[in-house]
């Protein structure tokens, strides 16, 4: 209990007690019973009277207060409003703190001017306020009809009854979204995570969303299937709500023109069937690529590079030809790099005597071109000799 609450319960206590003790005094000195009214009478008279004046004080302080609530909450305002610079509004700010008699005058002195200035821009100040109230419909969830409800919204003709209009709708609707404001802060919150696991979803039917991703794949699929069950559960608390709300009202509460629980519910049969849908185009995709690959054969692939098809370097090629030739059995026939075939010639084999090797020869009764050489040498020197 108040300190303030504990004084005033010992005031009615002391002043009982004084009544009492009056009493007691006029029993003593035998004072008659219509005396005694009369005395009662002008004592409750008194104390009437002092609390009279007490309440009337207060009461006058609290017309002051509010008075100097509402030009503070003008004063603010009326220079957003009128969009007047901020170096502007300093000085006036300045003047704003305190409870003397002179600010107060300078308040009011303050609050007119805007108002004269307001009443300059009426049309400026009017669609400012228009702004303000879209975002209060915005923020609760009010349907197309309900806006065009009110009329003065769309009204081109600009007055000073209509900027009150607007300022009373204003002030209608932030009353509105205060009391009802868990309500709108809990469906806007669904709204967001539903746009958010949808995201989520289409990512996750991305085939491309598995591959690259590093440590987002897991972040994120763990935050899809987190969605996925915070959802039914914000959903069968905004059942509650709206249901009270409704009973509240009298009247539906709708989201985009339609009932709320039904537009939650045809949102998830969208998002099924678009599922449904994407299910289906992909395992047509499978199958009429599975029916081309059977028809034409499989889709053709980069052939990995095989040894021994390109034709080695020269170096290699000499290399190769010697430790070949050099390493190759009597009589047999190696294919070099560029083609063809290589004949050995033949070996020389000893006699049965061991005298003299015996050639053979693989030809017989045809001159070589090595023989058909050294015959025109000597010819050649024979006739330079005789010269």
């Amino acid at each position: 209990m108040r300190r303030s609450e504990v004084l005033a319960e010992e005031s009615a206590v002391c002043l009982q007690k004084a009544l009492i003790h009056l009493q007691e005094i006029w029993e003593l000195i035998g004072i008659p019973e219509e005396q005694r009214l009369q005395r009662s009478e002008l004592v409750k008279m008194h104390i009437k009277d002092l609390l009279d004046r007490m309440i009337a004080e207060e009461e006058s302080l609290r017309k002051r207060l509010l008075k100097k609530q509402i030009h503070l909450s003008e004063g603010a305002e009326y220079p957003a409003q009128l969009q007047i610079p901020e170096e502007e509004r300093e000085p006036v700010a300045a003047i704003m703190a305190g409870s003397k008699a002179k600010v107060r005058n300078a308040l009011q002195l303050e609050v007119d001017g805007l108002e004269e200035l307001k009443m300059q821009n009426l049309k400026q100040v009017t669609e400012t306020s228009r702004v303000e109230l879209a975002q209060f419909w915005d923020q609760c969830f009010y349907s197309q009809e309900q806006r065009q409800g009110f009329a003065p919204y769309f009204t081109e003709d600009y007055t000073e009854n209509l900027l009150h209009l607007h300022d009373a709708e204003i002030i209608r609707l932030r009353n509105y979204y205060g009391i009802h404001k868990e309500l709108f802060e809990g469906v806007q919150k669904w709204e967001e995570s539903w746009k958010l696991f949808l995201e989520f979803e289409r990512k996750a039917s991305d085939p491309s969303w598995f591959t690259n991703r590093g440590g987002n794949l897991l972040k994120e699929e763990k935050e899809r299937a987190k969605l996925q069950k915070i959802l039914p559960k914000l959903e069968e608390e905004l059942k509650a709500r709206i249901e009270k709300w409704e009973q509240e009202q009298s009247m539906a509460f709708v989201m985009n023109g339609q009932k709320f629980m039904e537009y939650v519910a045809g949102q998830w049969e969208l998002h099924r069937l678009e599922k449904e849908r994407t299910k289906q185009e992909r395992q047509i995709k499978n199958q009429r690529q599975t029916e081309t690959e059977m028809l034409y054969g499989s889709a053709p692939r980069t052939p990995s590079k095989r040894p021994g098809l390109t034709p080695n370097k020269p170096g290699k090629v000499r290399k190769m030809n010697t430790t070949t030739l050099s390493s190759a059995t009597p009589n047999s026939s190696i294919r070099p790099a560029f083609g063809g075939t290589m004949y050995h010639s033949p070996v020389s084999l000893l006699s049965p005597s061991g005298s003299k090797s015996v050639v053979t020869s693989m030809c017989s009764g045809k001159k070589t071109p090595r023989a058909a050489y050294l015959r025109a040498n000597k010819e050649n020197m024979e006739l330079n000799g005789a010269c």
